[in-house]
């Protein structure tokens, strides 16, 4: 049980790191980009927009189920994050992040992986 309330707080702790990234971020170069995230998976370009991708998470499955009867049947779901980073005119104009990111009081905790060396500790 401690156990479980350690690890919701990790999760709660990413999830506000990801948080702070989309404000944090705002402004940055993109060689300040590079040196924090690295070089994107993906990379788009209309005009003087660019959007950078990136992939984050740590694998992590969630499974659900139920047992009636003696028969049980179950559903899992694997948690990640793509980061899209927005630039406009050569600095960062926004970050958005889509995909299964985290739980309810969690969003946002899987993309808190490529950010964090983005992020000033609070």
């Amino acid at each position: 049980m401690v156990l479980a309330a350690a690890l919701s707080g990790c999760a709660i702790q990413r999830a506000q790191v990801a948080q702070d990234a989309r404000a944090q971020m705002v402004g940055m170069s993109k060689e300040q980009v590079l040196a924090c995230m690295g070089p994107p998976a993906n990379k788009a370009a209309e005009g003087q927009t660019e959007v950078w991708s990136y992939n984050s998470g740590d694998g992590t499955v969630v499974a659900s189920g139920s047992a009636s009867y003696g028969s049980f049947s179950g559903v899992s779901s694997r948690r990640f994050c793509h980061i899209n980073v927005v630039m406009t005119g050569g600095v960062v104009a926004a970050v958005n992040y889509q995909g299964p990111t985290g739980g309810l009081i969690t969003a946002g905790e899987q993309c808190a992986y490529a950010v964090d060396p983005c992020v000033k500790p609070r």
